[in-house]
Protein backbone atom coordinates (compact mmCIF):
# COMPACT_ATOMS: atom_id res chain seq x y z
CA UNK A 1 0.00 0.00 0.00
CA UNK A 2 1.16 3.37 -0.58
CA UNK A 3 2.29 5.51 2.05
CA UNK A 4 0.23 8.47 0.95
CA UNK A 5 -2.58 6.43 1.64
CA UNK A 6 -2.48 6.70 5.33
CA UNK A 7 -3.79 10.01 6.52
CA UNK A 8 -0.81 10.42 9.57
CA UNK A 9 1.83 9.91 5.99
CA UNK A 10 -0.15 12.73 4.27
CA UNK A 11 0.20 15.29 7.37
CA UNK A 12 3.99 14.36 8.30
CA UNK A 13 4.65 15.05 4.61
CA UNK A 14 2.89 18.22 4.59
CA UNK A 15 5.07 19.03 7.74
CA UNK A 16 8.30 18.18 6.19
CA UNK A 17 7.52 20.54 3.25
CA UNK A 18 6.98 23.37 5.01
CA UNK A 19 9.87 23.05 7.46
CA UNK A 20 12.11 21.83 4.42
CA UNK A 21 10.90 25.65 3.02
CA UNK A 22 11.00 27.86 6.17
CA UNK A 23 14.37 26.31 7.51
CA UNK A 24 16.84 26.90 4.76
CA UNK A 25 14.88 30.18 4.54
CA UNK A 26 15.88 31.45 7.68
CA UNK A 27 19.33 29.77 7.03
CA UNK A 28 20.29 31.53 4.54
CA UNK A 29 20.53 34.49 6.70
CA UNK A 30 22.33 32.51 9.35
CA UNK A 31 25.18 31.03 6.78
CA UNK A 32 25.81 34.93 5.69
CA UNK A 33 25.97 36.23 9.02
CA UNK A 34 28.36 33.26 10.52
CA UNK A 35 26.24 31.82 12.95
CA UNK A 36 24.96 28.69 11.52
CA UNK A 37 25.11 26.69 14.86
CA UNK A 38 22.56 29.14 16.29
CA UNK A 39 19.49 26.93 15.59
CA UNK A 40 21.55 24.78 18.37
CA UNK A 41 21.67 26.88 20.84
CA UNK A 42 17.89 27.98 20.55
CA UNK A 43 16.96 24.68 20.30
CA UNK A 44 18.45 23.78 23.35
CA UNK A 45 16.38 27.14 24.79
CA UNK A 46 13.24 26.04 23.70
CA UNK A 47 14.49 22.39 24.77
CA UNK A 48 14.00 23.90 28.23
CA UNK A 49 10.56 25.37 27.01
CA UNK A 50 9.19 21.51 26.14
CA UNK A 51 10.36 20.68 29.69
CA UNK A 52 8.40 22.88 31.36
CA UNK A 53 5.43 22.66 29.34
CA UNK A 54 5.42 19.19 30.57
CA UNK A 55 5.84 19.99 33.66
CA UNK A 56 2.74 22.30 33.74
CA UNK A 57 0.71 19.54 31.90
CA UNK A 58 0.67 22.83 29.46
CA UNK A 59 1.11 22.77 25.39
CA UNK A 60 4.63 22.27 24.75
CA UNK A 61 5.07 23.57 21.62
CA UNK A 62 3.34 27.04 22.91
CA UNK A 63 5.59 27.13 25.92
CA UNK A 64 8.97 26.22 23.62
CA UNK A 65 8.03 29.30 21.22
CA UNK A 66 7.65 31.44 23.89
CA UNK A 67 11.07 30.40 25.37
CA UNK A 68 12.83 29.77 22.23
CA UNK A 69 11.72 33.35 21.30
CA UNK A 70 12.72 34.97 24.65
CA UNK A 71 16.26 33.21 24.51
CA UNK A 72 16.70 34.26 21.20
CA UNK A 73 15.74 37.91 21.29
CA UNK A 74 18.15 37.85 24.19
CA UNK A 75 21.33 36.46 22.65
CA UNK A 76 20.85 39.10 20.08
CA UNK A 77 20.21 42.03 22.33
CA UNK A 78 23.69 40.87 24.41
CA UNK A 79 25.57 40.08 20.65
CA UNK A 80 24.84 43.72 19.80
CA UNK A 81 25.59 45.03 22.95
CA UNK A 82 29.15 44.34 22.43
CA UNK A 83 29.55 43.49 25.99
CA UNK A 84 30.70 39.87 25.17
CA UNK A 85 31.33 38.39 22.01
CA UNK A 86 28.17 36.01 20.28
CA UNK A 87 30.27 32.88 20.74
CA UNK A 88 30.30 33.20 24.36
CA UNK A 89 26.39 34.16 24.44
CA UNK A 90 25.86 31.30 22.26
CA UNK A 91 27.52 28.85 24.59
CA UNK A 92 25.48 30.35 27.81
CA UNK A 93 22.57 29.60 25.89
CA UNK A 94 23.44 26.04 24.88
CA UNK A 95 24.59 25.11 27.99
CA UNK A 96 22.04 26.53 30.54
CA UNK A 97 19.21 25.65 27.75
CA UNK A 98 20.56 21.61 28.59
CA UNK A 99 20.87 21.51 31.97
CA UNK A 100 17.31 23.40 32.92
CA UNK A 101 15.53 21.10 30.15
CA UNK A 102 17.02 18.38 32.41
CA UNK A 103 16.90 19.88 35.40
CA UNK A 104 12.77 20.32 34.51
CA UNK A 105 12.13 17.14 33.19
CA UNK A 106 13.08 15.32 36.22
CA UNK A 107 10.37 16.94 38.08
CA UNK A 108 7.86 16.01 35.33
CA UNK A 109 5.03 13.43 36.25
CA UNK A 110 5.88 9.69 34.87
CA UNK A 111 5.96 9.30 31.25
CA UNK A 112 6.94 12.63 30.45
CA UNK A 113 10.85 11.45 29.30
CA UNK A 114 9.70 9.53 26.79
CA UNK A 115 7.35 12.78 25.23
CA UNK A 116 10.81 14.31 25.18
CA UNK A 117 12.18 12.11 22.84
CA UNK A 118 9.88 13.28 20.33
CA UNK A 119 10.91 16.40 20.57
CA UNK A 120 14.89 15.97 20.86
CA UNK A 121 14.59 13.72 17.67
CA UNK A 122 11.36 14.05 16.03
CA UNK A 123 8.21 12.51 15.71
CA UNK A 124 6.66 13.54 12.36
CA UNK A 125 4.07 10.77 12.12
CA UNK A 126 2.71 12.12 15.51
CA UNK A 127 1.97 14.91 14.06
CA UNK A 128 -1.80 16.09 14.58
CA UNK A 129 -4.31 17.79 12.56
CA UNK A 130 -4.17 20.46 15.37
CA UNK A 131 -0.29 20.55 15.32
CA UNK A 132 -0.11 20.73 11.25
CA UNK A 133 -2.66 23.99 11.56
CA UNK A 134 0.16 25.61 13.86
CA UNK A 135 3.13 24.50 11.59
CA UNK A 136 1.54 25.28 8.38
CA UNK A 137 0.94 29.07 10.24
CA UNK A 138 3.90 29.55 11.69
CA UNK A 139 5.76 28.54 8.37
CA UNK A 140 3.76 30.41 6.30
CA UNK A 141 4.77 33.57 8.61
CA UNK A 142 8.47 33.49 8.09
CA UNK A 143 8.50 32.35 4.95
CA UNK A 144 6.80 35.20 3.56
CA UNK A 145 8.97 37.54 6.30
CA UNK A 146 12.05 35.71 4.70
CA UNK A 147 11.04 36.56 1.15
CA UNK A 148 9.26 39.85 1.39
CA UNK A 149 12.06 41.51 3.42
CA UNK A 150 15.18 39.58 1.24
CA UNK A 151 16.59 42.65 0.76
CA UNK A 152 16.91 44.68 3.43
CA UNK A 153 17.73 40.87 6.26
CA UNK A 154 20.59 40.57 3.56
CA UNK A 155 21.59 43.91 4.19
CA UNK A 156 21.86 43.49 7.78
CA UNK A 157 23.68 40.20 7.44
CA UNK A 158 25.95 40.91 4.99
CA UNK A 159 27.44 44.24 6.46
CA UNK A 160 25.22 45.65 9.34
CA UNK A 161 27.80 48.99 9.27
CA UNK A 162 26.74 49.37 5.59
CA UNK A 163 22.88 49.10 6.45
CA UNK A 164 23.00 50.91 9.08
CA UNK A 165 24.70 53.83 7.52
CA UNK A 166 21.70 53.75 4.53
CA UNK A 167 19.20 54.09 7.71
CA UNK A 168 18.11 50.73 7.96
CA UNK A 169 16.22 49.90 11.27
CA UNK A 170 19.25 47.45 12.03
CA UNK A 171 17.93 46.21 15.66
CA UNK A 172 14.60 45.59 14.49
CA UNK A 173 15.40 43.97 11.53
CA UNK A 174 18.30 41.89 14.01
CA UNK A 175 15.36 40.75 16.69
CA UNK A 176 12.95 39.80 13.62
CA UNK A 177 15.46 37.89 12.65
CA UNK A 178 16.11 36.38 15.78
CA UNK A 179 12.54 35.54 16.19
CA UNK A 180 12.31 33.58 12.96
CA UNK A 181 14.84 31.81 13.68
CA UNK A 182 13.63 30.83 17.27
CA UNK A 183 10.13 29.93 15.74
CA UNK A 184 11.67 27.81 12.89
CA UNK A 185 13.02 25.92 15.47
CA UNK A 186 9.95 25.17 17.09
CA UNK A 187 8.06 24.13 13.92
CA UNK A 188 11.11 22.03 12.99
CA UNK A 189 11.53 19.92 16.35
CA UNK A 190 8.38 17.57 15.68
CA UNK A 191 10.14 16.76 11.89
CA UNK A 192 14.22 16.55 12.62
CA UNK A 193 14.33 17.21 16.34
CA UNK A 194 15.55 19.74 18.54
CA UNK A 195 18.78 18.19 17.97
CA UNK A 196 19.29 18.07 14.23
CA UNK A 197 17.42 21.34 13.18
CA UNK A 198 20.71 23.21 12.60
CA UNK A 199 21.06 20.79 9.77
CA UNK A 200 18.39 21.46 7.73
CA UNK A 201 18.90 24.86 8.41
CA UNK A 202 22.39 25.06 7.24
CA UNK A 203 23.48 21.87 4.80
CA UNK A 204 20.91 22.63 2.29
CA UNK A 205 22.16 26.54 2.22
CA UNK A 206 25.95 25.04 2.19
CA UNK A 207 24.76 22.88 -1.03
CA UNK A 208 23.08 25.70 -2.87
CA UNK A 209 26.17 27.89 -2.37
CA UNK A 210 27.79 25.13 -4.47
CA UNK A 211 25.64 25.95 -7.28
CA UNK A 212 24.31 29.36 -7.20
CA UNK A 213 26.74 32.85 -7.45
CA UNK A 214 24.49 35.15 -5.93
CA UNK A 215 22.98 35.67 -2.75
CA UNK A 216 18.90 35.19 -3.91
CA UNK A 217 19.75 32.11 -6.37
CA UNK A 218 21.33 30.35 -3.29
CA UNK A 219 18.20 31.70 -0.85
CA UNK A 220 15.87 30.46 -3.94
CA UNK A 221 18.03 26.85 -4.67
CA UNK A 222 18.01 25.95 -1.35
CA UNK A 223 14.40 26.10 -0.79
CA UNK A 224 14.42 23.66 -3.84
CA UNK A 225 16.74 21.35 -1.63
CA UNK A 226 15.58 21.63 1.61
CA UNK A 227 12.00 21.04 0.72
CA UNK A 228 13.06 18.32 -1.81
CA UNK A 229 15.46 16.37 0.90
CA UNK A 230 12.38 17.00 3.64
CA UNK A 231 9.94 15.16 1.26
CA UNK A 232 12.23 12.79 0.36
CA UNK A 233 13.20 11.58 3.77
CA UNK A 234 10.08 10.88 4.59
CA UNK A 235 8.94 8.78 1.90
CA UNK A 236 12.06 6.82 2.79
CA UNK A 237 11.92 6.49 6.20
CA UNK A 238 8.54 5.10 5.79
CA UNK A 239 9.96 2.30 3.50
CA UNK A 240 13.02 1.79 5.38
CA UNK A 241 11.09 2.21 9.02
CA UNK A 242 13.92 4.28 9.61
CA UNK A 243 13.41 7.74 12.07
CA UNK A 244 12.48 10.32 9.89
CA UNK A 245 14.40 13.33 11.55
CA UNK A 246 17.86 11.35 11.14
CA UNK A 247 16.99 10.18 7.23
CA UNK A 248 15.89 13.57 6.28
CA UNK A 249 19.41 15.28 7.78
CA UNK A 250 20.75 12.28 5.96
CA UNK A 251 19.53 12.70 2.83
CA UNK A 252 20.11 16.65 3.15
CA UNK A 253 24.08 15.25 3.32
CA UNK A 254 24.15 13.37 0.68
CA UNK A 255 22.75 15.57 -1.42
CA UNK A 256 26.20 17.99 -0.74
CA UNK A 257 28.17 14.98 -0.75
CA UNK A 258 27.21 14.55 -4.20
CA UNK A 259 27.19 18.23 -5.47
CA UNK A 260 30.40 18.67 -4.01
CA UNK A 261 31.68 15.58 -5.51
CA UNK A 262 30.71 16.94 -8.61
CA UNK A 263 31.92 20.51 -7.86
CA UNK A 264 35.50 19.07 -7.44
CA UNK A 265 35.15 16.42 -10.75
CA UNK A 266 34.34 19.71 -12.78
CA UNK A 267 36.44 21.62 -11.36
CA UNK A 268 39.40 19.06 -11.87
CA UNK A 269 38.46 17.96 -15.96
CA UNK A 270 38.44 21.98 -16.34
CA UNK A 271 42.47 22.51 -15.37
CA UNK A 272 43.15 19.50 -17.58
CA UNK A 273 41.55 20.77 -20.22
CA UNK A 274 44.19 21.97 -22.84
CA UNK A 275 44.13 25.93 -22.92
CA UNK A 276 43.48 26.06 -26.44
CA UNK A 277 40.26 24.08 -26.32
CA UNK A 278 39.56 26.51 -23.03
CA UNK A 279 39.78 29.55 -25.19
Amino acid sequence: MSALSYDFMQRALLAAVLVGLAAPAVGTYLVQRRLALIGDGIGHVALTGVALGLLLGNAPILVALVTAIAGAVAIEVVRLSGKTSGDLALAIMFYGGIAAGVVLISKAPGGSAASLNQYLFGAITATSPQDLLVFGALSIVVLLLSIGLLRPLFAISYDSEYATATGLPVLALNVLLAVMTATTVVVAMRVVGLLLISALMVVPVATAQLLAHSFRATFFVSLAIGVSCAALGVLASYYLDTPSGGTIVLMTIAVFIAVAGGAAVLRLLHRRRPASVRA
